[in-house]
This record gives structure tokens, sequence and C-alpha cells, in this order.
């Protein structure tokens, strides 16, 4: 039995996340994973109800009670600095130590893609390794004589060897596994020198352990034009958290927009947090109009994380089949709500699994306005 914790947050955070739950359920029911669920209350409303974010005690039950957590959005304009969103999702990145923000940017259907070359046939399939607890988000720095004219505002970038060799190394290990050909190391050497020679150092090191896979590096800026250029050359990115950051959302959107871009924030081995790259977009919240395709691609990095490679397989092929018949949301042109999306993935995940019971399925293959803080 694998329990999850299920963080609706804010906006449309809570529908996206009941959407995926609905589809966990019925993957867990056709492909024998047991799977419960505990909501908590962690958001805006709670912040602004009782002054309460998280607690120490909160986030020790998060990580040692339960296998993974599934999180819908945090943001909410009624607390402008997002207080509560950084004290959430920043400290449980931090204090669990989930180095890894995984992001998966794949194009499932070719007419998704706004690029005038995106219905190319070989497609557009690139993992994102994003180191997640350094860099310019380790918030290293601080004001002198704030609110006066003189005002001096610092932010130190923090990289350590540590840091760096195990993302650099998690994205060569997972090339290796998924039979990627490519790592690409992206950073701003020219310009940012220090960190910039700690980087390429560690890659060259470890990517000599793992001849069998090409390596290169780009510049961050030049990366951003050649990833709407020929987004096709690249398979496995990895970078410093706030580049990872900036072009994940690049490739999110060249691949149908970040409402069906899934994220994972993982300490391999131990716990993970995944969540929807998009925000909490509370000027929709309530409409029933959110696009939760990104959050059911979570539910399926969820899967694969507890080794249930199958059901997450499955996910995929289903939410592939709703693109494909059109049950989508107004984002992508459709008249489908939020939770006849969720439903219908999930009722294709009974039907497929009832079909290939009785011998007709088909084979199964593995694949895939905005407040919020990243």
């Amino acid at each position: 039995m694998n329990r999850i914790a299920v963080i609706g947050g804010d906006g449309i955070g809570p529908e996206v996340v009941s959407a995926a739950v609905e589809v966990l359920t019925a993957a867990g029911d056709a492909y024998g994973c047991t799977l419960t669920f505990d909501e908590w209350d962690l958001g805006a409303e709670r912040y602004l109800r009782d002054g309460a974010t998280l607690s120490d005690a909160e986030r020790d039950r998060l990580v040692g009670e339960y296998d993974a957590a599934l999180l819908g959005a945090l943001g909410d304009p009624r607390v402008p600095d997002n207080a509560h969103a950084r004290d959430i999702l920043l400290g449980l990145r931090f204090c669990a130590d989930l180095y890894v923000n995984y992001r998966p940017c794949k194009l499932l259907l070719p007419s998704l893609c706004p690029l005038k070359d995106g219905a190319r046939g070989d497609g557009i399939d690139i993992d994102f390794f994003r180191e997640n607890t350094e860099g310019l988000y380790a918030g290293a720095g601080g004001r002198l004589k704030a609110g006066t004219r003189d005002e001096v505002a610092l932010q130190e970038s923090v990289n350590t060897w540590k840091g760096v060799e195990r993302i650099v190394r998690a994205a060569f290990e997972h090339a290796a596994g998924a039979g990627r050909g490519r790592v690409t190391l992206v950073d701003k050497a020219n310009a940012l020198v220090h960190e910039g020679a700690l980087w390429r150092r560690v890659f060259s090191e470890v990517s000599a352990g793992f001849p069998e896979i090409a390596q290169d590096a780009m510049y961050v800026d030049a990366m951003a034009m050649d990833l709407v250029r020929r987004p096709h050359r690249y398979e496995v990115v990895v970078t410093s958290n706030l580049f990872g950051d900036i072009l994940s959302d690049l490739a999110a959107q060249i691949t149908g927009g970040i409402g069906l871009a899934p994220s994972g924030n993982l300490h391999p081995g131990s716990w993970a947090l995944f969540e929807p790259i998009h925000g909490s977009a509370p000027d929709i919240a309530g409409s029933g109009t959110a696009n939760p395709v990104g959050a059911v691609a979570c539910a399926g990095l969820l899967l694969d994380f507890l080794s249930r490679r199958e059901a997450a397989a499955a996910v995929e092929a289903a939410t592939l089949a709703s693109l494909r018949a059109g049950v989508v949301t107004p984002d992508l042109g459709g008249r489908a709500t939020t939770a006849e999306v969720g439903t219908w993935i999930a009722d294709r995940l009974r039907r497929t699994t009832n079909q290939a019971t009785i011998g007709v399925g088909g084979p199964r293959r593995r694949p895939a306005k905005e407040t919020r803080i990243d």
C-alpha cells in the first residue's frame, strides 16, 4: 500500500488535483496498485485564516509517513508576497532535500505545437533536470538601506560541488536508463565565470563515466533561441535552478502549453512531491475551465516513481487518447470541463484494462493571469 498526501493548494489547484486523484484511483484499481489519499489543508485559505503555513511537525509527517505528495498549485493575490507558497513549496524542496526538479516536456500531439515545423515525425521529447536546492533560489543575500533611494539588494547564487555533481549524475543516469542519446548542460559560463567553471568541470568529470552518451554545453541565451529553432535536437537537459525554471516553461509552451506540463521534485530513493508547472490561475478558479492534463501527467510520474510503470504508461496512453478525441478544455480549443477531462481519462483506463483482460486490447508501451511560485 502506498500513502499519498494530497495538497490542493490555491486557485485551480483543488480542481486539477481532484481530476488527477480520480485518474490515480482508476489506474490503481486497474493495475493492482493500492493507493490511499489524505487531503492536507495547506494553502492561502489556511494562511489567511490561521496565519499558518507549514510547521516542522507537519513537514516531518509529510516526508516520514507518506510515499509521495501531489500538489495542485500555490499562489493567491490576497497574499501578495507569496509567503505561504515559499514556506510550503520551497520549504519542502529544501528541507526534504528534493534536489531533482524533473520536468519532462513531450509533444503528445503534433497539432499542439505552435512552431511551424512542429508536426515533424520525430517529435519533441526533452527531459529537464533542474537543480532544485541551490543557485539563486537558496535565499542567500540581503538588502541594505531598504525602502530608501540608496537601497542595495544582493541575491547570491550558491553552487556546491556536491549539489552540482548529484544533479548532473542524475541526468546521466536517467539518460542511460531511458535510452536517451544526449545530455546537454546549460549555463552562462562566459559571464557567470565562477559557478560556470564549477558546473563545467563537474559535467566533464561525470560525463566521462557515460561514454555511450553524447554530451554538449550551451549558453542559456543560445539555448533559449535553439529550443525554438530546433527543439528536436535535445533529449536530456541539466541546468541550474533559475535557468531550469525558465527553459522548462519555454519547452512546455512549444509542446502544447504549461497546462499539459508536469514536474517532480525528487530525492531519488526517498520522497517526492509532484506538481503541474502551471500556476494557481485565480482568475479562472471555480469556472471548470482549468486544464487538468498537467496534474494528470503528474499522476503518471508519481506511479512511475512508485515503480508502477505499466500503470504510468497507461495514464499517458489514456491522456493521449483524450487529446486525440478532442476531450479537452477551452485553452486547447475544446468544450470539456476540468472534471469531464479527468473522468474521461479515468474511464478510458478502466475500459482499456477490461479489454486487455479479455484479450482484445493492444500492447501497452511506456511513453509522458497567473499567480505562482516556482
